[in-house]
């Protein structure tokens, strides 16, 4: 098998993933996911897809993260491991998308407005 590689983003990070065979090693930016992630409900979001087709163990994972903070960082890294194994088989899309990890959440921060404390927050009224 060659290398897969797949695209994920979420908020303003953007996560490029390459997929090999291996034995299930995940590296972020050259470090491992425990290092980079030190939190274990951001590790178990990322390999979701991983553990629902019961494939953690079968692939090793090199990633590329830039952007966001560490929750959108995350959730990009999840969509973009998702994209890599339904091109390596096309048959967990089913699956996968049924979960909800196929699907780009496209929200973004509203930039905020001239005369304006927020984006849509205005100043309190004042009558007198």
């Amino acid at each position: 098998m060659e290398v897969i590689n797949a695209i994920g983003r979420r908020k303003s990070a953007v996560a490029r993933v390459y997929v090999s065979e291996g034995t299930g090693k995940i590296t972020i930016n050259k470090k491992d996911i425990e290092e980079y992630f030190p939190s274990a409900i951001l590790r178990y979001v990322v390999k979701q897809p991983l553990n629902l087709l019961e494939v953690a163990e079968k692939y090793d994972v090199k990633v590329n993260l830039d952007g966001g903070g560490f929750t959108g960082q995350s959730q990009a890294l999840r969509l973009a491991i998702a994209r890599a194994l339904v091109k390596i088989n096309a048959e967990d899309k089913k699956n996968l998308k049924s979960h909800g990890f196929l699907t780009r959440d496209a929200r973004e921060v509203e930039r905020k407005k001239p005369g304006r404390p927020k984006a849509r927050r205005r100043f309190q009224f004042s009558k007198r």
